[in-house]
C-alpha cells in the first residue's frame, strides 16, 4: 500500500489545552468547558489551517516546525480595545491624581512640549514590546502622529487599529478639526494596505469636539465603514458640563448628531444609566472598559454586569500607561471580573469564559476585525499566545479557562504569535532590542524632567 501524503504545513503547535473562545459545545471532547484537550492547532501562510485531535494532526501534517507545549494554554490573541500607546513614556509621570487635574495640569502642557513623530515612534515601540509580551497581539491605538505610530507597530510586528485623532485645539500635529481629519486620512492612503493596520475616526471625546466636526465625522464614517472611537461619560464632571453647555448628556448629543451604531466604540462608560444602556444596546454600539485606569483616576466603576444583560458588546482596554500604569490585559480581565461581581452583588456576574471573550472576540468584533482575529478558528489569521499554567501557583487545574482569568499573569504568557509570525519565543521578544528600547525611554525621560 502507498503511504498516505501528508498536506504540508508551517506550525504544528501541541498544547496541553487549546480554547478556541467560540469552540461548538455540542462537539466538544473536553472535560472542560471551552477548552480542549490533547487538540493541535495547524497553521500554514500565517492563517489556521486546522483545529484538531492532536494524533491526527501527526497523520495528517507534515509541518516545517512542530512545538509541544506541556502544560500550556493556547488562546487567542489578546485585543487592547483602548490605548494611547506613545503615553508609555509618561509612565508615573502624574501620579495619584483626579483626571481633569490630570490632563489639564501634567498631562497635556507636557505633550504640547514634547510629543512629536520620534517620541510617538519611541513611545509606540515601548509599548508594543510590552503589550507582545503580555499577549496583546491587536492594539486599538488613539494618538497623535499615527503614522509614528504605524511605523512602530509594522516594526514590532503587532496588529494595530490607529485612530485618526480630532480635537479642536492645536498640538504639536494639528491646528484645527479639519487639519486633523486631513492628516488623518492621508495617513490611512499612505497605510491602509498594510495587513497588520487597520484605522478608525478617533475624535478625543465630546467635551473637546464641536457639532460640527461630530457630523463631518459621521459623513465620513458612513462613505467608509470606518469605527468610531472616543471617550464618553468617563467622569462625572463631563456630564456636569455637557449639561450646562448643550442642554443635555453627552451620550444623547452623539445619538442626536446620528453618531451611534454599530461602528461606535465608547471608551469608559462609567457614568451611564439605564435609558442609556439601552441606548447603547438598541443601535448596537460597543464599550471599551478600562478598570484599572477608572479607578486610578477615582472615575468610577462601569456597569459591566448591566451592559451584559442589556446585550451590549465590550471589550477590555488598557487605557495608557500614564493612568493605570501598565498595559496588560490579564490584570484587566480579572479586575473587570471582580468588579463585576463586587459592584452588581452577584458572584455570577461576567464569569472568567465571558471575561476571556471579552478580551478576545467580543473586543475584535468592536473592531470590526472578528472575522480575522478572536478565536481559533479555521480560515482566521494566526494570532495565537500559550499561556503556562504549569507553575505550582496554579496546581490544580480543574479549569483552564478559569484559570486564565483568575489565576495567570502576563508573566505566565511563553509564546506570542501574529499573523503565524512568532513574535514571543520562551518569553523572549522576537526582532526587538529590549536595550535599545530601555535606551530610548530614559532619553524620554531626562527630557520630561529637565
Amino acid at each position: 500500500m502507498l503511504a498516505t501524503m501528508k498536506a504540508p504545513a508551517d506550525l504544528i503547535l501541541l498544547p496541553q489545552w487549546v480554547v478556541p473562545v467560540e469552540a461548538d459545545g455540542a462537539s466538544d471532547p473536553a472535560p472542560h468547558a471551552g477548552a480542549l484537550s490533547d487538540h493541535a492547532v495547524v497553521v500554514q501562510h500565517g492563517r489556521i489551517l486546522a483545529v484538531l485531535p492532536a494524533e491526527a494532526a501527526r497523520s495528517q501534517y507534515a509541518a516545517t516546525q512542530t512545538l509541544a507545549l506541556p502544560g500550556q494554554a493556547l488562546i487567542p490573541g489578546l485585543v487592547n480595545l483602548h490605548g494611547h500607546a506613545a503615553m508609555s513614556l509618561l509612565r508615573g509621570f502624574a501620579d495619584d491624581l483626579p483626571l481633569m487635574a490630570w490632563l489639564n495640569d501634567h498631562i497635556w502642557p507636557a505633550e504640547k512640549k514634547h510629543v512629536s513623530e520620534a517620541f510617538v515612534r519611541d513611545g509606540t515601540l515601548l509599548a508594543a514590546a510590552e503589550m507582545l509580551a503580555g499577549g496583546i497581539t491587536t492594539c486599538n491605538d488613539m494618538y497623535f502622529f499615527p503614522q509614528a505610530a504605524g511605523e512602530a507597530y509594522l516594526q514590532a510586528g503587532m496588529r494595530a487599529t490607529l485612530g485618526m485623532i480630532v480635537l479642536e485645539f492645536p498640538s504639536a500635529y494639528a491646528v484645527d478639526a479639519d487639519d486633523y481629519l486631513a492628516r488623518g486620512l492621508s495617513v490611512r492612503d499612505e497605510l491602509k494596505d498594510e495587513p497588520l493596520l487597520s484605522f478608525a475616526f478617533a475624535p478625543h471625546a465630546p467635551y473637546t469636539i464641536a457639532d460640527a466636526t461630530f457630523g463631518r465625522i459621521n459623513t465620513l464614517v458612513e462613505q467608509l465603514g470606518l469605527p468610531i472611537h472616543t471617550h464618553i461619560h468617563e467622569t462625572t464632571v463631563e456630564i456636569r458640563d455637557s449639561l450646562k453647555q448643550f442642554g443635555m448628556r453627552p451620550l444623547e448629543r452623539l445619538a442626536q448628531l446620528g453618531l451611534l451604531g454599530p461602528n461606535f466604540i465608547g471608551v469608559h462608560a462609567v457614568h451611564v444609566n439605564d435609558a442609556e444602556i439601552g441606548l447603547l444596546a438598541q443601535h448596537g454600539c460597543h464599550v471599551a472598559h478600562c478598570p484599572g485606569s477608572n479607578l486610578k483616576l477615582a472615575s468610577g466603576i462601569a456597569p459591566v454586569a448591566q451592559f451584559a444583560a442589556a446585550g451590549v458588546n465590550f471589550g477590555f482596554g488598557t487605557d495608557g500607561a500614564a493612568s493605570n500604569n501598565r498595559l496588560d490585559l490579564f490584570a484587566e480581565m480579572r479586575l473587570a471580573a471582580l468588579l463585576a461581581k463586587g459592584a452588581s452583588g452577584d458572584a455570577a456576574a461576567l464569569p472568567a469564559a465571558a471575561a476571556l471573550k471579552a478580551a478576545t472576540l467580543d473586543a475584535a468584533r468592536a473592531l470590526n476585525l472578528d472575522s480575522q482575529i478572536g478565536s481559533i478558528a479555521v480560515g482566521k489569521r494566526a494570532d495565537l499566545v500559550a499561556v503556562d499554567l504549569s507553575a505550582l501557583s496554579s496546581q490544580p487545574v480543574f479549569d483552564p479557562v478559569s484559570h486564565l482569568v483568575y489565576v495567570a499573569g502576563r508573566e505566565h504568557v511563553t509564546h506570542v504569535w501574529v499573523d503565524g509570525t512568532l513574535k514571543l519565543d520562551n518569553r523572549r521578544l522576537v526582532g526587538l532590542d529590549t536595550d535599545d528600547l530601555t535606551v530610548r525611554a530614559a532619553y524620554w525621560r531626562t527630557k520630561l524632567t529637565a
